[in-house]
């Protein structure tokens, strides 16, 4: 190693003096020395200080420019060094040999960048904040022929992409066409995973998503899933996955999805179509999730129903009853709650049967797919009185729901159970369907679920509870007394946070509660006289108004 330290100290001579022979020959020493123990090879340069001579050898004029680069590119493979490269000053002359022509300097250049800023957010955020991006992107314009120049710069897209602030210089840059360009010239998987490595998080944009659409990323995505869909390889399997996931997600975004669903006439929705029946999992979750997306506004929604997507659906479904693929299930649950969410399409998926399809995955112990299921069911029973009633009925689903509100490991199945509890009664207003709750033990969760944080929630309780008060309040009246329905309704009522509607609701609900005598006890005990007077000044009339009736009802019955 006495070559080594020899040109180490050769090289700050020369450095100084600019003898371009001899400092080639010190810089070939060190790119030996590295090859051979880059460890410990870097640490003697970081001793001797030579890095910060090398923030001034990084000239487009020298001749040394590209060895200087790649010498720096190997020394910051190692942790340790990255902050000395920093500290010798040696990012900003690297940013500026990017803009030069020499395709091995670029090269070199890139590597030392993506080296010394590897894993590290803020140096990462530095580059993108002196404008590599744009730069590094009419690079790959401009040397799509040179492979290694080519992977470069994939591998810093990579690796910047993954930062939010980078998305936004990426959209005002032809990054889009570029990559789709050099993504249509691929063969091998290799080259085409890297690419899609980039792609996946910059997809997550919607300005680049449409970009991407319109560059024609869709069409090539059908391609890869035309050819690898009755693969048994690995590669291809793999590509199958990827292709179908990134064709999902460019559909997240609402441009881009509307532009490939074309009024329910675009050839890409089509092929989506035909992907739900396939007999492959990743295509059918592919195909359902991707009809969820589509299914995000209510035009798109009509048009899809009309055109019988519900019945290739409820078959997708019935192929994953027993022991089915969890992800499809939920991926096609997604798509059918979406779709009953407009009003007219809520009567059209009833008498098809999407209730009973549903119903058949009460026995499911995942609660993705539960979650879903729950928020199915409510989607299509609201303001449909007697599907509500059918279902408020089964008593199968209401001791399901009842269980699964005690779900607290989950809370999105939790909070699902109790509003689809509440809208039963709130949309059959029937008299069977509440002694059904009552039956099953019901009353106490639209009770805590009119303690809920959130005010949708509390309100769909108290007018679910004021129906059980004003319809079956004998059959449930020793349920709401254990339930300390009354107590919950005086905190609700002295809370200067609860909103206007929820007082309203709570005065209604004790209008109603009075007609039975031990509930009618507990009110006249806590006082709610001095409560309700209060609110007979409150700034919102309509609780005003219910306070001076519900103050002249108390008054009446004390």
């Amino acid at each position: 190693m006495d070559n080594l330290s020899d040109a180490l100290k050769k090289l700050k001579i020369t450095a100084i003096e600019s003898t371009a022979d001899s400092l080639e020959g010190c810089l070939d020493c060190l790119l030996q020395a590295l090859a051979q123990n880059n460890t410990e090879t870097s640490e003697k340069i970081q001793k001797s200080g030579i890095l910060q001579v090398f923030a001034s050898l990084l000239t487009p004029q020298s001749s040394c420019t590209a060895k200087v680069a790649n010498i720096i590119a190997e020394v910051a493979k190692n942790e340790f060094m990255r902050n000395s490269c920093v500290d010798a000053g040696l990012i900003p002359p690297l940013v500026q040999l990017l803009n030069c022509k020499d395709q091995e300097v670029l090269l070199q250049t890139g590597r030392a960048l993506g080296n010394i800023c590897y894993d590290s957010h803020t140096l990462q955020s530095q580059l993108i904040n002196m404008g590599v991006i744009p730069t590094l992107v009419k690079l790959l314009g401009i040397h799509c022929q040179n492979a290694a120049l080519t992977e470069m710069c994939l591998v810093a897209f990579g690796n910047l992409a993954e930062l939010e602030s980078s998305k936004e210089q990426f959209a005002y840059t032809n990054i889009a066409e570029e990559i789709v360009k050099l993504f249509k010239k691929q063969i091998e998987h290799d080259k085409k995973e890297m690419i899609f490595e980039v792609l996946a998080p910059l997809a997550e944009n919607d300005i680049i998503k449409l970009q991407l659409v319109e560059a024609g990323l869709v069409e090539c995505l059908l391609e890869i899933v035309q050819k690898t869909v009755d693969s048994d390889k690995e590669d291809d399997i793999a590509e199958l996955k990827t292709a179908s996931d990134l064709m999902v997600l460019l559909l997240l975004g609402d441009e881009s999805m509307q532009k490939l669903f074309e009024g329910g006439k675009g050839s890409v929705f089509q092929r989506v179509l035909s992907w739900i029946p396939s007999n492959n999992h990743q295509l059918q979750l592919a195909g359902a999730l991707a009809i969820a997306n589509f299914a995000r506004n209510d035009g798109n929604c009509i048009h899809m129903v009309d055109n019988g997507i519900v019945q290739k659906l409820m078959d997708l479904l019935d192929r994953h009853v027993e022991d089915g693929n969890v992800t499809v299930q939920h991926a096609a649950l997604s798509a059918l709650r979406n779709l009953a969410i407009p009003v007219v399409n809520k009567a059209k998926m009833l008498s098809a049967g999407v209730a009973e399809a549903v119903l058949k995955f009460l026995r499911s112990e995942m609660p993705p797919v539960q979650f879903k299921l729950l928020g199915t069911l409510r989607m299509l029973i609201d303001a449909q009185a007697e599907a509500a009633e059918q279902l408020g009925k089964n008593v199968k689903l209401v001791e399901r729901l009842v269980e699964w509100c005690e779900a607290k490991d989950h809370a999105g199945v939790m909070g699902e159970s109790n509003r689809l509890l509440s809208a039963l009664i709130r949309h059959s207003k029937s008299k069977d369907v509440i002694r059904t709750i009552v039956q099953s033990g019901g009353i106490k969760h639209l009770a805590t679920m009119a303690t809920s944080e959130h005010v949708i929630m509390q309100n769909e309780a108290l007018i679910a509870l004021a129906l059980i008060a004003a319809l079956e309040l004998v059959t449930a009246e020793k349920d709401l007394e254990n339930a300390k329905l009354v107590q919950i309704l005086h905190r609700l009522l002295s809370d200067e946070r609860s909103a206007p509607e929820i007082k309203y609701n709570s005065m209604v609900l004790i209008c109603a509660l009075m007609g039975s005598e031990p509930l009618h006890k507990e009110v006249q005990n806590l006082a709610f006289l001095e409560v309700v007077s209060k609110l007979r000044s409150h700034e919102n009339k309509t609780v005003a108004q219910q306070a001076s009736l519900t103050e002249q009802r108390l008054a009446v019955e004390s």
